[in-house]
């Protein structure tokens, strides 16, 4: 075996991780919609980045960033194998949520970026944090 069979298998694997309607997204939707908190869009390609979640009249984007996939510094840990690419592709998806933050700001969108691990680990604090947003003047 010369690496390819493992390779191609951890391909596979990566590939079928979803993007989209994650069980952390899935989450923070059931308890925003528990606490009242409707009218949102769930990852509408018309915004710049496609936001987890958007509230369009307030202008309110939410990411839901993986710890893995968006290098979390509490619980991000690169991959024993594969070492030249996993970290320029955690480096690469961090400039591109920084590009997406500023685009949306400059557009006059609040960003509020979420850890995954924020998630688990207190969904209240999460949910009212978006709340506070929602509750400012447009």
């Amino acid at each position: 075996d010369d690496g390819r069979n493992n390779k191609e298998q951890r391909s596979r694997t990566m590939k079928a991780i979803p993007s989209r309607d994650t069980s952390p997204e899935r989450l923070l939707r059931r308890e925003l919609r528990r606490r009242g908190l409707l009218g949102y869009r769930v990852a509408p390609k018309s915004i710049v980045g496609t936001p987890d979640i958007a509230y369009l009249r307030p202008r309110l984007a939410v990411f839901v960033d993986g710890c893995f996939w968006h290098g979390c510094p509490l619980h991000c840990r690169m991959p024993a194998s594969n070492l030249e690419y996993w970290p320029g592709k955690i480096a690469r998806n961090l400039q591109r949520d920084q590009r997406v933050t500023a685009a949306l700001e400059s557009q006059g969108w609040v960003v509020l970026r979420i850890w995954e691990h924020e998630l688990k680990q207190d969904l209240t604090d999460v949910v009212n944090r978006i709340q506070d947003v929602l509750k400012r003047p447009c």
